[in-house]
Order: C-alpha cells, then sequence, then structure tokens
C-alpha cells in the first residue's frame, strides 16, 4: 500500500452560485484529498473533513508549498502514517468572493455559499467519493472565517456535521470587528471613498494595513448586512465620514455571531458529538476572548467543549491542525 495520499483537483459547476451579485465564477476548483490505500481498498469507505480557508483563501491554498510547513497532503500523509489520525478524505471547498471572502453563509450581496456547500457539494462529494455517508462521519473545520464557517455550518446544519472545529474563529464581533472601524473610517477618505475602493480593488496600491482593514471589512459588511437597495449591495456599520455606529446595522451584523446564537441552536449545539476551539494568546483580532466567551457561554448549559489556548498570533498556525484533526479522529472513533 502506498504511503502517500494523493490530491484530486476536482471541478465543480455550482447551480445555487450562478448569477450572483458579485460576478464571481459558479465553477470551482475543489482539492479532494484521498488517503493512503484509498486506491488498493475499493470496498473501503472513508469519514470526510470538510477544511475551509480563512478570509482571502480558497481550497487550493491549502496545497501551498513552503519553505517552513506543511501544505495539507503532507500534513494528513504524516499523521496517518504515524497513527495520530485515521485515515480520512479532506475536502477544501472554495467560497472566495471578489472581496475576500463569503463567511461560508448565504447573502444577496456575495451568493448562496451556504446553500453551495451543504446542498451541493456534500452531496456530490459523496456520490463521487467512497465516504461514510453519515453525519457521525463527517466534520466541518477551519480557521479564521473559515473556523467561524464551521462553527455556523455544525450549529444550522447539524444533521450533516456532527463534529466541528474551529481555530482561532470570528467570534464576539464586538472585540473581532468593532475596534477596526474608526481605523477603517480613516482610511475610507484616504483611500479615494467607498466607490472608488470598489472599482479599483483588485489594483489598488499599496496593499497596507489600512487598505487590508477595510476589505476585510467591506468583505464582512457584504456577509452581514446585505441591503440591495445600496450602490454595492450592502450597508456599513458605521458612517464613513464620522464612523458613528449604525446601531440597525451593527445588530444585522450581531445575528451572525455565534457567541450571540448559543440560546437558538442550543439543541444542535448540544447534539454534535466534537467542538473543538483554539486561539492564540497573541491573536490581533482579540478571538482568544471570543473563544473564552464562547466556550464559557456553552458551559452554563453543560454543552462539552474541547478549548485549547497557545503562545502564539492569528497568523501562520496551520500545525494546530494536528490537533484538532487527532481530536476529530478520536470523536469518530468513539
Amino acid at each position: 500500500m502506498s504511503s502517500s495520499g494523493r490530491i484530486v483537483l476536482d471541478t465543480f459547476d455550482s447551480t445555487v452560485l450562478a448569477n450572483n451579485a458579485m460576478g464571481d465564477p459558479a465553477r470551482r476548483i475543489v482539492p479532494v484529498y484521498l488517503p493512503p490505500g484509498y486506491d488498493e481498498n475499493p470496498s473501503q469507505h472513508y469519514p470526510v473533513v470538510y477544511l475551509l480557508a480563512g478570509f482571502n483563501g480558497r481550497g487550493t491554498t491549502f496545497l501551498n508549498d513552503t519553505v517552513w510547513d506543511e501544505n495539507i497532503a503532507q500534513r494528513m500523509d504524516r499523521l496517518i502514517a504515524g497513527g495520530t489520525v485515521r485515515p480520512f478524505i479532506v475536502v477544501m471547498p472554495d467560497c472566495l468572493t471578489r472581496l475576500g471572502g463569503s463567511q461560508y453563509i448565504n447573502s444577496p450581496a456575495t451568493g448562496r455559499y451556504e446553500d453551495h456547500l451543504v446542498d451541493e457539494l456534500v452531496p456530490y462529494i459523496d456520490r463521487s467519493y467512497r465516504t461514510l455517508a453519515r453525519r457521525e462521519y463527517r466534520a466541518v473545520a477551519g480557521k479564521s472565517s473559515g473556523g467561524y464557517g464551521a462553527l455556523m455550518l455544525a450549529m444550522r446544519h447539524p444533521d450533516i456535521f456532527a463534529l466541528t472545529a474551529s481555530h482561532s474563529g470570528d467570534l464576539y464581533f464586538e472585540l473581532c470587528y468593532k475596534p477596526a472601524f474608526v481605523t477603517c473610517a480613516r482610511s475610507i477618505g484616504r483611500l479615494g471613498g467607498l466607490d472608488r475602493l470598489m472599482r479599483d480593488l483588485h489594483t489598488h496600491r499599496p496593499r497596507d494595513a489600512a487598505y487590508r482593514a477595510v476589505v476585510n471589512t467591506l468583505a464582512m459588511a457584504s456577509c452581514y448586512s446585505p441591503d440591495p437597495a445600496l450602490p454595492h449591495g450592502f450597508a456599513l456599520p458605521f458612517d464613513p465620514h464620522t464612523a458613528e455606529i449604525n446601531d440597525a446595522v451593527w445588530a444585522q451584523w450581531l445575528r451572525h455571531d455565534p457567541v450571540h446564537l448559543v440560546d437558538e441552536y442550543l439543541e444542535a449545539l448540544a447534539s454534535l458529538r466534537l467542538i473543538y476551539l483554539d486561539a492564540g494568546t497573541q491573536d490581533e483580532f482579540n478571538l482568544q476572548f471570543g473563544a473564552r466567551i464562547f466556550r464559557d457561554r456553552l458551559a452554563r448549559h453543560g454543552i462539552a467543549v474541547v478549548h485549547q489556548e497557545f503562545d502564539d498570533s492569528h497568523l501562520n498556525i496551520p500545525y494546530r491542525f494536528d490537533t484538532s484533526f487527532a481530536a476529530i479522529s478520536q470523536a469518530m472513533s468513539e
């Protein structure tokens, strides 16, 4: 049996993403990792982990070859060979938008990315590959925006996913997004205004910290506060001239914050076989605090969470997949 898995670059033509408001493509490249032995054992079926990329990333991001780290195939081969995880399939969706991300939810300003994943991609993977097509063998995991998406998908679709892992996922919007609004208001004017930014989004230079903060906020607004009546299809949660918070729009954002959705999805959360959370203690977006708050709110309802913190920041932490994949593997075997 081969000691290495292989990557299939699958092509998926989405019906629900066709003609989306941002004009993003409906055809998506979806990398699929098949574990060692997949080709030699045609009768064996495998669990599946859906691995969601962070903001400004897509599935192929996990295949990058770097000097300092492993790509997903190398990581999985090592973890399986060492007995840390059981062999499983890893599916890496592409939910990238023109603004940098969909947060893996439906929005009229971006597209039906939640429907794409749940109603299109999961059934397609189960038809096309030898999966154990049951919730207890299907996990969703990710980092940053991908971690947010992993939590939201598991909360909203516990019939599809029984396990979820969020690395530095977007939680408690009051701390992870709101502190950047003043910087954004200051920068929007300096960068030429919202109309110019939207027009020249991909050609603007330099792409400094101010530019990145503004684009991230615009992307989140397209997901959390869509408004088809407005020129760009979404509303900002603050006045770009005065930085005054728009309470009505901010309330729309909070309706997408997992921390504020615990009571609404309590039964679904209690049904999950694994909820894994971690964040670095130096996270630049304060996400360690959101993870603590989310953990504590679940604990008050007697819902178990695997929660870890580590001495690092928000970036360059793919090594943390070693820990979450091991937790997923163990929970699938119990």
